[in-house]
């Protein structure tokens, strides 16, 4: 019994050790090329018609800390092996759940970020896109109230879909 635990520990032991000497995939899910040592995150312009004075440097700050937490990436101001661009090109307020006597019993808050990806190392991972994310909430609460807990929702939901669609290959 116990020459099969140690075997077991051992064949664990030795399948770990063949993941993660390919170097290509760890354990956060990501897929970087071995070769790709450096990241540069540009400052997200705003863009979008209704204003949200911070929202930039939030989206800028998140993805920086989520590639930092998520990555064995160095972040450079310029020129990296990955170079992450984007914009906020969408911040609108819609009625989503409309009761009998047509008032809106709930909003949704959506932000749109187009995103430019370059991978100098492997050309054909490059792309543009457009990611959206949104945040409902009850319309008793006025905008000015929920607007940061809601705007934290959303940037988290962006930085996760753009990770994942940069070195994750989903």
């Amino acid at each position: 019994m116990k020459n099969k635990n140690i075997l077991s520990s051992i064949a664990l032991a030795l399948c770990l050790l063949a993941v993660s000497a390919c170097g290509i995939y760890s354990f956060s899910g990501t897929s970087i090329q071995p070769d790709v040592k450096t990241i540069t995150i540009g400052y997200f312009e705003y863009k979008a018609l209704t204003v949200n004075p911070s929202l930039s440097q939030q989206m800028t700050e998140a993805m920086k800390d989520k590639f930092r937490k998520m990555t064995r990436l160095e972040q450079v101001e310029e020129e990296g092996d990955m170079e992450i661009e984007g914009s906020i090109t969408g911040y609108s307020i819609s009625a989503q759940a409309v009761t009998a006597d047509e008032v809106a019993a709930q909003n949704r808050l959506t932000v749109t970020v187009n995103i430019s990806f370059t991978n100098r190392k492997y050309p054909d991972d490059d792309f543009e896109k457009s990611f959206s994310a949104y945040a409902d909430y009850d319309s008793t609460n006025s905008l000015d109230a929920v607007e940061g807990q809601l705007c934290q929702e959303i940037i988290d939901k962006l930085c996760e879909d753009i990770f994942n669609a940069t070195v994750a290959n989903w």
